[in-house]
């Protein structure tokens, strides 16, 4: 078996593989592109092929930037169209290409690669494991009166008609600002430039490069499927803020919500539940614990289902990946770290001061004991150690260690990722 890299004449090959490995057969070309595939880049996917020249398997790698805790960007490549053809299964053919891509982005020296799953017990095996993770919340659209701020009343005391369940606040927009709805086809380089801005300061986020917008390459609201967009404005008039959405069988499904701050996506939402002539809202990709649903007058009335892992993380330079991200407590913690697919096993002493890391080789005694793939979910900060270490998957070698290394792997806030690749 052979693996190379594609050229520009291999990518119809490449396409028509990969679509075979998953059962589908490639749409038909638009003008301008708008699917799927036309954001791959060449010269970043493998083809696999027999002695005699067939292809049998594809992997490829996006050019990403990946947002760290301490809105640090990194180059993070996005790993896609990995497929098999089902009659070259379970031969090794995965197996080569995941180690053939892994030699490759190192010697590109990355320090890290990111992936969503298609299936959560294939990709562990690689050295890859969850960071981020996402849910939907579905509310009834006639019980989705939003409660006062509380906070709002410890700072100022009681104001009239507070307390009553009723709603606060005008019907759109925040305080200061406002929202306009709009057709994604109106929208120019409204949504790009939000997305930007809102990515470089959220932890575990992904860039969208320019040409994702301009091929239209991806999944609502970068694709062509039709969608309003609810764009918020602050104050000034500059948009700080939006949501995609549609409408069907009197369900409004927010596909993204993108908000430059908390206040902002609170009037995207009240904009979303207080539209009219529908059942219910549907809000897609939310951090678990967003604090939408503990907004709701009534906290029993929204329903949350589809909790599942979403970005995960591999790490290729373990001590280049700690040090590269911020840090917000002071510690120091020795981590023996086992990476079986590589055949690499190595100690570091991670050493924390002042929201910066020194990672070096050491031989002191361990802490914790951890497979890549657990160095992976926890490195966002999206999973704490202790809960790995509860599990059977991290070991703990004294009492304090596990809740050492939560106090130093959180973020200054949860991580998430939006982009579908």
């Amino acid at each position: 078996m052979e693996i190379r890299p594609t050229t520009d004449k291999d990518l119809d090959v490449f396409v028509d593989t990969v679509h075979a490995a998953f059962g589908h057969f490639p749409e038909t070309p638009v003008e301008g592109g708008g699917l799927w595939w036309s954001a791959l880049e060449t010269d970043r996917c493998l083809l696999a092929l027999t002695a005699d020249g067939r292809p049998v398997g594809t992997a490829a790698t996006h050019s990403f930037e990946l947002t760290l805790p301490g809105e640090t960007l990194v180059p993070a490549p996005g790993v896609t169209a990995v497929g098999v053809l089902p009659s070259h299964r379970r031969q090794g053919v995965l197996t080569a290409m995941m180690r053939y891509q892994l030699a490759e982005l190192r010697a590109r020296g990355e320090l890290l690669s990111v992936l969503l799953a298609s299936e959560a017990s294939i990709y562990g095996r690689f050295g890859y494991g969850p960071a981020t993770y996402t849910a939907q919340l579905k509310v009834p659209r006639h019980e989705a009166a939003l409660a006062a701020p509380r906070a709002r009343e410890l700072a100022d005391g009681p104001t009239p008609g507070s307390g009553d369940g009723s709603r606060h606040g005008p019907a759109s927009g925040s305080a200061n600002g406002s929202v306009e709805v709009l057709r994604r086809s109106e929208c120019g380089g409204i949504l790009e430039e939000v997305y930007d801005r809102y990515r470089r300061a959220q932890p575990g986020a992904l860039s969208r490069p320019h040409r994702w917008w301009a091929l239209r390459a991806g999944q609502p609201p970068i694709s062509r499927e039709p969608r309003y967009i609810a764009v918020h404005r602050d104050a000034d008039g500059l948009p700080d803020g939006y949501a995609s959405y549609s409408i069907e069988s009197g369900t409004l499904t927010v596909d993204e919500t993108i908000a430059t701050d908390d206040a902002v996506f609170t009037a995207l939402a009240r904009f979303a539940l207080a539209h009219d002539l529908v059942s219910q809202v549907v809000f897609k990709h939310l951090q678990p614990e967003h604090p939408l649903r503990r907004q709701l007058a009534d906290f029993r009335v929204g329903q949350v289902s589809g909790d599942m892992d979403w970005l995960w993380v591999r790490l290729l330079d373990v001590p280049r990946a700690l040090t590269a991200r911020g840090w917000f407590t002071d510690g120091e913690l020795v981590l023996d770290v086992h990476d079986p697919f590589l055949g690499e096993r190595d100690r570091y002493l991670l050493t924390v001061r002042n929201g910066k890391a020194d990672c070096a080789p050491t031989d002191r005694k361990p802490d914790l004991s951890l497979d890549i793939r657990d160095l992976g979910s926890v490195y966002l900060g999206g999973t704490a150690p202790s809960t790995l270490v509860r599990a059977g998957h991290i070991l703990a070698h004294h009492p304090d260690a596990a809740t050492l290394a939560d106090t130093l792997f959180r973020a200054e806030r949860s991580p998430h990722c939006l982009h579908w690749f």
